[in-house]
């Protein structure tokens, strides 16, 4: 680059330093008059505090703007609270007007004049052009183009009101998000966000989307990188990215980092030797672990098989806050459908769509609303069709094979199947949150020592749902071989490992004989219990999923 300087002499020279020191002040003038026009000085109040201007009737105007709701009170002056707080029935009977007036047009106006008046001076006076204004005195300007490769943040353009059937999803992020907003009411509460999210669930269900819609809400920087991107060739370059991409949020922060499929670079350290995989996720650890208290950046990260991530990402003050994203429900699923065809001209129940898509993630549901409409057009009709769905279902079931379909036959087995797992994790009172047609969570047994009853009751669990179905259907489906498999994995283990056979001295014949009884003992419990196991799977053929509270409330009704 070649730059051809000007000959200064020293009057000059002094006349510019003047100069730079008025231009470098009135940079300093602009900034905080900038900052005076701009800032919300008014005080944010806690959900209590406003219940109470409420209910002594002291507020005099509401006013709702981006994300807050501001209350002119009758003593405290104006006040504010984060919308998002603010429960919807707590203001149902005050007027909320919109923010009116705004200060961008003479603040706009502003910047135009200042940066007129600045530029004339910085080209004339402080000798970057001569003062006729005819020769430029630097003959090539400096290039100031990113370097290739480097780590930008991105805007985000999707929000919560995008994405259908993500409720539980969304109650969960509301906190990082207002955290975001405003992380001083956190800091001065003492309270501390967790630093990383993880978000968890098959591929298809939304969780990068989710990840966005939590950047545009909270208004703040987006960085995108994908797991598979830190896996490099030459040892050093994974965790050099790394550190390049904590340290470009720290310069934008507030800010989330999210990083897609984390597992390809957090897997468990087996003894394997791996210098640059270990490399980048000691490098991860290192940055995680390095966050201030006020660094005001959350990693969020998304991966399909936490059971491979390593323990050292998992522990608390890492990912310390988990997100199941599950298969959306039928109800969730309409929310979808409604999402997908608000723009598409149809004659539908969508109900009835919702219920012949069991199984269909995110992903397949836009996918199979845009086959049907891809080929309404090519049929020269007006609207959607309940017949277009039914034309495209099977080209979409196939194209995605990871999606498992069922027939109606198929499903009233499967629902029975759960039923069964359901009703034995409940009497057995194992942890799991809900349970629902499409998957199952309930703990294994970890805790050392392992008893021999709390393995039993395992044992039972998993054979529950092929005893419910032999009860009724006097066969089971293929789906059991999970189930099975986990069986048979921990009566050997008991056997074999921890002398529970019927002598200290294992055989094969433990083995069978443990499994008899525990099939046999399950089969007596259903039967004695069938009204509460009928209930259970009622409940699930109609909203496909169900809570341990509600399922302890069922059996306890029907026992």
């Amino acid at each position: 680059m070649n730059i051809t300087w000007p000959n200064f002499n020293r009057k000059n020279l002094k006349l510019n330093r003047n100069q730079l020191i008025f231009a470098f002040s009135g940079g300093i003038l602009l900034v905080l008059l900038l900052y005076a026009l701009l800032r919300d000085g008014v005080a944010t109040i806690t959900l209590n505090e406003a219940i109470k201007l409420i209910e002594s009737d002291q507020i005099e105007k509401v006013v709702a703007d981006e994300g807050y709701t501001y209350f002119s009170t009758k003593e405290a002056g104006v006040v504010k609270i984060a919308t998002s707080q603010l429960p919807s029935e707590l203001t149902a009977h005050l007027k909320i007007e919109p923010k009116g007036g705004s200060r961008w047009g003479w603040i706009f106006l502003f910047l135009i004049v200042f940066g007129t008046g600045g530029y004339w001076v910085w080209k004339t006076k402080l000798g970057f052009l001569d003062t006729d204004g005819s020769e430029p005195l630097v003959t090539k300007a400096i290039d100031t183009e990113a370097p290739s490769g480097s780590i930008v943040p991105v805007k985000s353009n999707v929000r919560f009101s995008d994405i259908g059937g993500i409720t539980d999803v969304k109650e969960e992020l509301e906190e990082i998000i207002d955290f975001l907003r405003n992380p001083k009411r956190y800091y001065s509460f003492g309270a501390r966000m967790p630093r990383g999210v993880l978000l968890v669930g098959p591929p298809g269900v939304g969780k990068t989307m989710i990840a966005k819609a939590v950047a545009a809400e909270a208004d703040v920087p987006f960085f995108y990188q994908s797991g598979a991107s830190f896996v490099q060739i030459y040892v050093g370059m994974g965790a050099k990215r790394v550190s390049e991409l904590f340290s470009a949020a720290k310069k934008n922060a507030p800010s989330i980092i999210f990083i897609d499929e984390i597992d390809a670079v957090g897997k468990k350290r087996d003894g394997g030797r791996n210098d640059e995989r270990e490399g980048t996720l000691n490098q991860l650890l290192t940055e995680m672990d390095g966050f201030e208290e006020t660094s005001g950046i959350v990693v969020i990260a998304a991966t399909n098989n936490i059971e491979v991530m390593d323990n050292a990402l998992l522990r608390a003050g890492r990912f310390d806050r988990r997100i199941f994203v599950e298969l959306p429900t039928a109800a969730e699923r309409i929310a979808i459908l409604e999402k997908y065809l608000r723009n598409i001209p149809h004659e539908l129940d969508i109900d009835e769509i919702a219920r012949m898509t069991v199984g269909f993630n995110g992903a397949a549901l836009a996918a199979l609303v845009n086959e049907a409409a891809l080929l309404c057009l090519r049929q020269h009709e007006l609207q959607v069709t309940h017949e277009h769905f039914l034309a495209v279902k099977d080209k979409v079931i196939f194209g995605k094979k990871k999606i498992a379909m069922l027939t109606p036959e198929q499903r009233l087995y499967h629902a029975r199947y759960q039923a069964g797992k359901v009703f034995a994790a409940t009497w057995f009172d194992l942890p799991y949150e809900k349970i629902t047609l499409s998957n199952d969570h309930i703990t294994p047994p970890t805790a050392q020592p392992r008893l021999k009853h709390e393995l039993e009751s395992h044992v039972r669990i998993h054979l529950g749902g092929i005893v419910a179905c032999d009860l009724r259907f006097k066969e089971h489906a293929s789906n059991a071989s999970h189930d099975l498999k986990l069986v048979y994995e921990m009566v050997h283990s008991m056997v074999y490992e921890y002398g529970m056979g019927q002598s200290l001295i294992p055989s094969s014949d433990d083995e069978r004989w443990l499994i008899d009884r525990l099939y046999q003992e399950t089969m007596t419990l259903l039967t004695r219990h069938q009204s509460a196991l009928n209930a259970i799977e009622e409940i699930l053929n109609e909203y496909e999923q169900i809570s341990k509270a509600l399922a302890q409330v069922t059996i306890h009704d029907f026992s």
